[in-house]
């Protein structure tokens, strides 16, 4: 007879939930700035390089936080960076 492996104890996961519930959620918890575009592909490249010229990476940890392909040659993109190079 096969035993049954014991479950892990949920009061942990249980507790994190409950504190991300009460909180404002990540973006009022989160240094970045972010902003989400919806480009055409040429247009994105071109904010995308707008971004980092205009906030270096190695001062703002600027970085293409997610995209995605849409319909046609569409790209949805989402930038962030920290607020100052402090």
């Amino acid at each position: 007879m096969a035993k049954i492996p014991a479950r892990p104890p949920l009061e942990g996961l249980r507790q994190q939930i409950a504190r991300q519930r009460k909180s404002e959620g990540r973006a009022a918890q989160s240094p970045f700035v972010r902003e989400t575009y919806r480009l055409n592909r040429l247009h994105a490249r071109e904010k995308a390089k707008e971004w980092f010229d205009t906030w270096p990476k190695a001062a703002y940890w600027t970085e293409v936080e997610s995209w995605r392909q849409l319909d046609g040659d569409e790209i949805e993109f989402t930038m962030r960076r920290l607020p100052t190079a402090d």
